[in-house]
């Protein structure tokens, strides 16, 4: 155990060390070299050990006197020999990281109109934006989602977890990004603190993206910098959703996420509606756990004798039904060709192990503020292997959770539904630069990290 003075000590040779550039050189097989573009950045070898930081890797020096720039190589392997998670493990183990400064405020904006869903109504987006600040400088930027019924956190409750994440980071002597994260897992355990847990994973991630110069999409894979969303019409009048579904297809919207569970005969009226004025869209219905298996079934045979094909139906039934969640999906995939997803059922590797053998849904739907950063990794990795699809989605979020996802879902290249449109719900985007939109594509084109941030100081 190293004494507080120690500590000290090491936290200072970190920030102080020269502005040299540290270069993690021949990644694995691979042949990757990257160069680590903040000054004062320490490396270390997983085999040595992180209390002597004079056991560092050598060192590089990339700044070029005549651009004034620093750069970022990467040896010319083709994307497909390329493992997916590649970098971001080797990133884990490799990169060392000491934290400056770590803070979280209330991140509130209002959205256009009430976002309402079977389980709940929104009036306003009330969540937890996270800011951390490495002693080489770089800044890496989080935000916890909350989303009541859904997320176990309300805003207070992330705050104050968050809060204890941020202190404890603080006052954490350098280690590992591994390490890191499993301390925060550990300070912000399960569901219960996902949201909280995935800002702060969020935050931190971000910070060793900016530091090493590598945006969060080729960190997470590199498969594409581009994604294209669904959006979603909230349970509203069939005459509301009409009128939303026309803006949409004007929009160049081909996805259309409706939420239904809450009446199942109005549900129908609004589908037929929007049908009429986008005929030729693509339907996702969400219950948000809304229906009985019996009225889920009802839906889909309506909808049959509409001539209608939903591309998916998301979480049909109670998350805890399990049962009537296998029934839906077998009646869904046989009798009508439709794929059932799972999001509030899976919560969990256990609720993926659960899924995949009792054949229960046909598509995970991952969310960061259910499972963490972290979390949805290994959740990717597990439902891959066992041959499931692959949903990406979120909670009412500003873009900078939203981006994070959306680097993420285009970094991995493997998610076939991609629902990451509620920025477009909210009066204002307090978020600045960050990813392009256009209409229902977001492109990546930030040189580093996420690309975008919050004027801190007009937080409240």
């Amino acid at each position: 155990m190293e004494t507080e003075t120690a500590q000290s000590n090491h936290k200072s040779q970190i920030r102080h060390s020269n502005s040299h550039l540290q270069t993690l050189a021949q990644m694995g097989s691979t042949g990757f070299s990257l160069n680590w573009i903040c000054p004062s950045l320490v490396l270390y070898s997983p085999l040595q050990p992180i209390n002597n930081p004079k056991k560092s890797q050598s060192i590089s020096k990339l700044f070029s006197p005549k651009s004034g720039a620093f750069s970022t190589r990467m040896a010319a392997v083709p994307p497909a020999a390329i493992s997916t998670n590649f970098w971001f493990k080797s990133l884990k183990e490799t990169f060392t990281v000491d934290v400056h400064r770590a803070e979280n405020r209330p991140l509130n904006v209002p959205l256009i109109a009430p976002f309402t869903i079977a389980s709940s109504k929104l009036e306003k987006v009330e969540n937890v934006a996270i800011r951390i600040e490495l002693s080489n400088g770089c800044v890496g930027w989080g935000e916890a989602p909350i989303l009541p019924s859904v997320t176990a956190e309300d805003q207070p409750t992330a705050m104050a977890r968050a809060t204890e994440a941020c202190t404890f980071l603080r006052r954490s002597p350098a280690m590992t990004l591994s390490s890191i994260l499993g301390e925060i897992g550990e300070i912000l355990p399960g569901h219960q603190f996902a949201s909280a847990r995935a800002g702060v994973e969020m935050a931190l991630i971000d910070a060793v993206a900016n530091s090493i110069g590598v945006p969060l999409w080729r960190l997470f894979g590199g498969a594409s910098n581009t994604i294209t969303t669904d959006i979603t019409i909230p349970i509203v009048s069939p005459a509301e959703a009409a009128e939303l579904a026309s803006k949409y297809r004007k929009e160049g919207f081909k996805t259309l996420k409706l939420k239904v569970g809450k009446n199942l005969k109005t549900d129908i009226e609004v589908l037929r509606a929007i049908r009429m004025t986008h005929p030729d869209c693509l339907f996702i219905l969400d219950a948000n756990e809304g229906y009985s298996a019996r009225e889920a079934v009802e839906v889909l045979e309506k909808l049959h004798e509409m001539g209608v094909t939903p591309v998916l139906f998301e979480q049909p039934v109670h998350r805890d039904d399990w049962e009537g969640l296998g029934y839906v999906r077998r009646i869904a995939r046989d009798s009508y060709g439709v794929s059932v997803a799972a999001d509030e059922s899976c919560r969990s590797l256990a609720d993926v192990t659960k899924i995949v053998k009792g054949n229960l849904a046909d598509v995970i739907n991952i969310k960061l503020a259910k499972v963490g950063v972290v979390g949805a990794h290994d959740i990717i990795e597990m439902a891959r292997t066992a041959g499931l699809d692959l949903m990406i989605g979120g909670m009412v979020e500003t873009r900078l959770a939203m981006g994070f996802a959306g680097h993420l879902a285009a970094g991995f290249g493997c998610f076939k539904h991609i629902d990451l449109d509620t920025p477009l719900l909210l009066s204002g985007d307090p978020v600045l630069e960050g990813y392009e939109v256009s209409g229902a594509t977001y492109k990546f084109t930030n040189a580093r990290g996420h690309g975008g941030f919050l004027h801190w100081d007009n937080i409240a």
